[in-house]
């Protein structure tokens, strides 16, 4: 019997549960960096130009020495030319590691600035959290093993940080897989998902990168499916999405049945307070629609 099994039996809350929770505010926790102004700057100090493509290369700084085409494989749904302008970018004016350097002097300073009260116990945290990361597998899941190998950060709470991100990244990877096994396309995802997630005017799959021709396909396989009809998702469509979703939080229950039942609803309690300070910092810093899965689902508001 995995661990927290037993107590869960007699608990209001399905493991599904507190994995979807988990997630949420582990997006929550992690998606700010990517639209930070002073990790920006950072990466900028580099040499690289305005910090262009800082997104992609900072979340792809583990990857990038395997080359553009497996980051592209890793991020699924981000069109390959935009990856590999970002990329190629980077190398031309540093290297992946000061890179991702740049990136993690950012979350310490940000941690302490704008959630001071949760950086001790959330650096508490951090054996564990590596731990309940190293304990899942990592065949199919190529940019979490790559993160499993990255040098480790001294800094105990920018380490746990980056603990939260690989269980974030190991999700992610996941998910990919699938979609990939549903035949889904990467602008097939992004329609699906952003009806789901209730964004309008097609802006998710638009935001990585799909044009008209790609999204009129997209909605022509998604209609021959019954998941679509004409240019909107179906009530079967969402329904679909929510099942994927579902299945998706039961895979991701792993690292987090690792880490532990009361540990997993304490890193919860933990978060989930200050969660919404970082998704006001995306806002302020890049939107109000950015990093969608930090941001509340009005499917399960309906």
């Amino acid at each position: 019997m995995p661990q927290g099994s037993k107590e869960l039996e007699d608990h209001s809350t399905t493991w599904r549960e507190l994995s979807g929770k988990a997630a949420f505010v582990s997006h929550q926790l992690i998606g700010w960096i990517y639209w930070d102004p002073e990790a920006i700057a950072n990466y900028a100090a580099l040499g690289v130009p305005d910090g262009f493509g800082y997104y992609i290369a900072t979340r792809g700084s583990s990857l990038g020495a395997a080359g553009n085409s497996a980051v592209t494989a890793a991020f699924y749904s981000i069109h390959p030319k935009y990856v590999e302008g970002c990329l190629d970018l980077c190398r031309e004016h540093t290297t992946f590691e000061k890179t991702a350097a740049a990136r993690d002097q950012a979350v310490a300073s940000g941690l302490e600035k704008f959630s001071p009260e949760i950086c001790e116990p959330l650096a508490a945290l951090e054996p564990q959290l590596w731990e309940a990361a190293e304990s899942l597998p990592v065949a199919g899941r190529v940019l979490f093993s790559s993160l499993i190998d990255w040098p480790r950060n001294q800094n105990p709470l920018v380490s746990a940080w980056l603990a939260v991100n690989a269980i974030r990244e190991w999700r992610g990877d996941t998910h990919w897989a699938i979609q990939i096994s549903e035949e889904l396309d990467e602008s097939m995802v992004g329609i699906l998902d952003g009806a789901w997630r209730g964004y309008e005017d097609d802006w998710l799959p638009r935001s990585r990168g799909a044009d008209d021709a790609a999204l009129k396909k997209a909605y022509e396989k998604l209609e021959q499916r019954g998941l679509a009809k004409g240019h909107n998702v179906t009530e079967a469509g969402l329904l679909y999405r929510q099942e994927l979703e579902d299945k998706l939080d039961d895979l991701a229950a792993a690292a987090w049945k690792t880490f532990g039942l009361k540990e997993t609803a304490q890193f919860i309690t933990l978060i989930e307070p200050i969660g919404s300070r970082y998704v006001d910092r995306i806002d302020q810093t890049a939107g109000t629609l950015w990093m969608p899965a930090a941001r509340d689902n009005r499917f399960n508001d309906r």
